[in-house]
C-alpha cells in the first residue's frame, strides 16, 4: 500500500498573480487599470476647469462691486453704482438646509430601519419600492405640490407655532403673510431629501453582518438593542455619507425653492415671516434678465456654493475617516 508523504498533501500553488495581489498582466486587466485611472483623471480635470471658469468670471464681477460681496444685502448689479452682495443669500442657503436636514435625517433613518429589520418581507420589498421611486420625481414636481398644498396647509402650523413658541423668538411670527418663508422651504427640502437618505441608508443596514445580529441575539438582547449594537455602530458612516448626499440637492435645489419662497433681501431669525433667499433660486430667477455684469455676479454667488458644496463633502469625508480610524483603533 503506497504511503501519503506531506509533500503529496500541499495545496496548489495559487500563482504569483494570486499572491502579489497585482496584475495578472493581462491585456483586459491593463485597459481596465487604464480606463479606471482615466476616470479619475477626467473628473479630477473637470472640477478643475469649473473652477477656473467660475473664479474668472467672479473675479470680473466683484472688482466692480461698489459694496462688499460678502456683508452686503443689496443685490443690484444694474444700478449705478452696482451694488450686490451674498449675505442673505449664504444664510437663506444654510438655514433652508439645516432646517431640512434636522427634519429628514432622523425620520429617514427610522424609516430605512423599519424596511430592513422590522418590516414584514411582502410589506418590506414595495415599501422600498415606493421610496426609490420617490427619490427620482423632479424637483419641478415637489415645487408645483409646494406651492399648491404645501403653502397653503402650514399657515395653521405657523400659527400654532407663534401662539406657543413665540417665546424662542425664531418661530415668532411678526409679519402678515402667507407661509412662503425660509422654514416652509425647509419642510419641502426635508421631504425632498427623505427619500434620498432613506434609500442609501437601508441599503447599508442591509449589509450588516448576519453573523453581529446573531451573536447579539445569542447573548439575549431584544431587537432594538441589537440594532443599537451591531446595525447602527456598522452603518454609521454610510448613514453620514447618505445624509451629506441628501445635503447636497438641499443646497443646491432651484426650482422648488424658487416655486414656493417668496425672496427678498433681508435677514430675519424669525423663520415664520415670508421672504429670505437662496443662491440656486436667486440665480434661477435672475440669469435671463441679467447684464454682463449682472451674470457676472450671479457667476460669483454661484462660486460661493461649490465652493460651500466642497467643504461639506470634505467635512464628511474627514468624518468618515476619524471614525475609521477610532473603528480600527478599538478593534
Amino acid at each position: 500500500m503506497a504511503s501519503t508523504t506531506p509533500t503529496d498533501l500541499t495545496p496548489p500553488p495559487t500563482g504569483p498573480a494570486l499572491d502579489s495581489g497585482k496584475s495578472t498582466g493581462r491585456l483586459g486587466d491593463k485597459i481596465f487599470i487604464g480606463l479606471s485611472r482615466g476616470s479619475g483623471i477626467l473628473v479630477l480635470l473637470i472640477m478643475a476647469s469649473i473652477a477656473a471658469f467660475l473664479t474668472y468670471r467672479a473675479v470680473l464681477g466683484i472688482s466692480k462691486d461698489e459694496g462688499n460681496f460678502l456683508t452686503t444685502f443689496d443685490w443690484n448689479p444694474a444700478g449705478d453704482p452696482p451694488v450686490f452682495g451674498i449675505a442673505v443669500l449664504l444664510f437663506g442657503t444654510v438655514v433652508s438646509s439645516v432646517i431640512a436636514m434636522v427634519i429628514a435625517v432622523p425620520i429617514a433613518v427610522g424609516i430605512a430601519l423599519f424596511i430592513s429589520h422590522y418590516a414584514p418581507r411582502r410589506l418590506a420589498a414595495p415599501l422600498a419600492y415606493v421610496v426609490d421611486l420617490l427619490a427620482a420625481v423632479p424637483s419641478i414636481i415637489y415645487g408645483i405640490w409646494g406651492a399648491l398644498f404645501l403653502v397653503p396647509y402650514l399657515e395653521g402650523l405657523n400659527l400654532w407655532l407663534d401662539q406657543f413658541f413665540a417665546w424662542t423668538y425664531v418661530f415668532e411670527k411678526t409679519e402678515v403673510g402667507v407661509a412662503r418663508s425660509l422654514f416652509t422651504v425647509g419642510i419641502l427640502l426635508a421631504i425632498m431629501i427623505l427619500p434620498i437618505v432613506t434609500s442609501v441608508s437601508r441599503e447599508v443596514f442591509l449589509q450588516v453582518p448576519r453573523m453581529n445580529e446573531e451573536a447579539a441575539l445569542a447573548l439575549g438582547a431584544t431587537r432594538w438593542e441589537v440594532i443599537r449594537m451591531s446595525v447602527l455602530p456598522f452603518g454609521r458612516s454610510g448613514v453620514i455619507s447618505a445624509s451629506m448626499l441628501g445635503l447636497g440637492r438641499a443646497l443646491g435645489e432651484t426650482m422648488a425653492v424658487a416655486t414656493v419662497l417668496s425672496p427678498s433681501f433681508v435677514i430675519s431669525l424669525h423663520l415664520l415671516n415670508p421672504g429670505g433667499g437662496t443662491f440656486a433660486q436667486n440665480i434661477a430667477a435672475k440669469f435671463d434678465e441679467a447684464d454682463q455684469l449682472g451674470r457676472d455676479a450671479l457667476i460669483a454667488s454661484g462660486l460661493v456654493l461649490f465652493i460651500l458644496t466642497l467643504l461639506v463633502n470634505g467635512a464628511a469625508r474627514l468624518i468618515i475617516a476619524r471614525r475609521k480610524e477610532y473603528s480600527g483603533a478599538n478593534a
